[in-house]
């Protein structure tokens, strides 16, 4: 069968692979130069950075990958991190967490609250079980095949509704869980894991803390742009053909079925069409002819991102590979975010250094600075005035909180953007993840995996069922491919 897929982010690369594994003559287009969308990288004046994601958890989905394409998956090299990610408050507290849950409640007893430390492992308990009970149904599978509902799985889901938190909050869960403040506000922080809002987010979501807690994190050896690169690699090993700069204009359709697509004044065949393209763009640019999902794509997007990378000469003892500078009003910070659609002017700050685990990253005794911040999706902000001002009071709260003046430090800048975002990697607005999950029947809410009007034609990436990040991409990709078969 000829199949082409449309761009070469994570899930478009996965996809490939797979369908290449499974018989298909693949062929990939995409806009950019290279692969990966936003997991790609970059470097200036002998600092390399991972421009996108930075975040790896369940190595398993990459490591199947090789196994699929009959390679030794032991030729992609991770490691395991002990700590999760260094957390810094405005009052001066300071604490870490570690993947080992005794150190975490230690490291919690000592440095917040004791009783609040006891709670640390039931909460776990119950953030696995959430995980466990919902995965097999919303994370693995389609959730729009009628038979995938007709099983054990589905029932021991719908047993298990009353504790899965799905008419509470995010934060009214977390609230209920635990007294000290930050400490809540820790737990609030993983609802920015798929762009939604702690206090609006069901609560559903506190199955996020299992991955980085119970199952891990981890650290590819060549940086996350080493998974891009990996499977890219698999896919060509497995014959797939890539082309780049060459955006797709349409995805062509004839009497109701996919009949390929059209890159400037070319056309190419296809018996399939799999769209790793953001699922607004797909529809209003893509397929401006055929029916579109209105109520679907109309819905509250995602947050976006501003990512300063600043090469640092000087290095930091007390920073790790993740490091998060919380707002002392996490709740305004959100509503700012999702009512207000502008940036807090106190905004929680996260920093990536990678450099930290591969030294070549910078130059000696300096640092390859990863630093985000969170920000509503393009709606026409003035970005030209508001980025230079969230600059400032990211490097403020940084200076005050690391007592040290960083911006005479900075000996390289580049900016990342929601309408760079957008311009990029055709990500609608800039939103990271799509359709925010605001809703607790978000899971449901998501572009299936198929097109119920157009046969051959099929959906995968962050945008789409079953939502953004690595490990989710991934899945997206073995359930669009199975779907393909």
């Amino acid at each position: 069968m000829n199949t082409i897929v449309v761009g070469s982010g994570i899930a478009g690369l996965a996809t490939a692979l797979r369908l290449a594994c499974a018989g298909h003559r693949v062929q990939v287009f995409e806009s950019n130069a290279y692969p990966g969308g936003k997991l790609s990288e970059f470097s200036a004046m002998g600092y390399r950075f991972d421009a996108g994601p930075s975040l790896f958890t369940m190595p398993e989905y990459v490591l199947e990958l090789y196994t699929l394409a009959g390679q030794n998956p032991e030729r992609f090299k991770y490691i395991q991190l002990d700590t999760s990610c260094r957390y810094f408050y405005e009052d001066g507290t300071r604490f870490t967490a570690y993947h080992d849950v005794r150190k975490f409640e230690q490291e919690i007893a000592e440095k917040l609250d004791a009783g609040d430390a006891k709670k640390i492992r039931p909460y776990l308990q119950s953030a696995a079980f959430k995980y466990r009970t919902t995965a097999p149904l919303f994370v693995e599978q389609s959730l729009h095949r009628l038979r995938n509902f007709i099983t054990s799985k589905t029932l021991r889901g719908i047993l298990a509704s009353p504790w899965l938190s799905l008419f509470s909050s995010m934060h009214a869960v977390n609230r209920s869980f635990f007294k000290h403040p930050h400490l809540v506000q820790y737990f609030n922080r993983f609802a920015t894991y798929n762009g939604s809002d702690p206090y609006k987010a069901p609560g559903l979501l506190t199955m996020i803390p299992h991955l980085e807690h119970s199952v891990g994190t981890f650290f590819p050896m060549g940086g996350m742009h080493q998974i891009t690169q990996s499977i890219y690699n698999l896919a060509v090993e497995k014959g797939v053909v890539f082309h780049f700069n060459s955006p797709v204009d349409e995805i062509t359709v004839h009497n109701k079925r996919v009949s390929g697509i059209r890159c400037g004044q070319k056309v190419y065949a296809a018996d399939c069409v799999v769209s790793n393209a953001d699922i607004h763009q797909t529809y209003k640019r893509l397929l401006p002819h055929e029916k579109h999902p209105h109520k679907l794509l109309n819905q509250e997007k995602s947050s976006s991102a501003l990512i300063f990378y600043w090469g640092i000469k000087k290095s930091f003892s007390e920073l790790d590979l993740h490091n998060i500078f919380f707002s002392s009003d996490y709740e305004s910070e959100f509503r700012h975010l999702f009512d207000y659609k502008t940036v807090y002017i106190d905004p929680t700050v996260y920093i990536n250094i990678t450099s930290k685990y591969k030294p070549d990253d910078a130059p000696a005794g300096c640092e390859n600075w990863f630093v985000m911040v969170n920000v509503p999706h393009n709606t026409g902000q003035n970005w030209d005035e508001i980025i230079p001002a969230v600059r400032q009071s990211v490097l403020d709260k940084l200076s005050r909180l690391l007592h040290t003046p960083i911006e005479p430090l900075i000996e390289t800048e580049n900016i990342l953007e929601p309408r760079i975002i957008e311009s990029r990697t055709s990500s609608f607005a800039g939103a990271l993840y799509g359709n925010a999950s605001n809703n607790r029947f978000a899971a449901f809410l998501r572009h299936k995996n198929f097109s119920s009007h157009i046969r051959g034609l099929y959906f995968c990436g962050g945008s789409v069922h079953p939502g953004g990040g690595i490990p989710l991409c991934l899945s997206s990709a073995k359930i669009t491919a199975e779907l393909i078969g």
